[in-house]
């Protein structure tokens, strides 16, 4: 089964969120610093999916911004 990059980046926004949430309520020290050292693992290799991903459109420069196109 292949993962999509979505897939890292999703699942590696959620590690780091749920650091956030640790660190706040004051859980103990070192399973927040595992964690934290988990999430930025988890961030180099969501990095390499992301930038390796076999993504393709028909987009261009010309196309300005999808959410807000230019109308001619």
């Amino acid at each position: 089964m292949k993962s999509s990059a979505m897939f890292w980046v999703v699942i590696t926004t959620l590690v780091l969120i749920m650091v956030t949430i640790m660190s706040a309520m004051n859980f103990p020290f070192n399973w927040v610093f595992y964690i934290t050292v988990l999430g930025q693992i988890m961030i180099v290799f969501m990095v390499y999916k992301v930038l390796t991903d076999t993504y393709t459109t028909k987009k261009t420069f010309e196309d300005f911004y999808e959410d807000f196109p230019i109308n001619e």
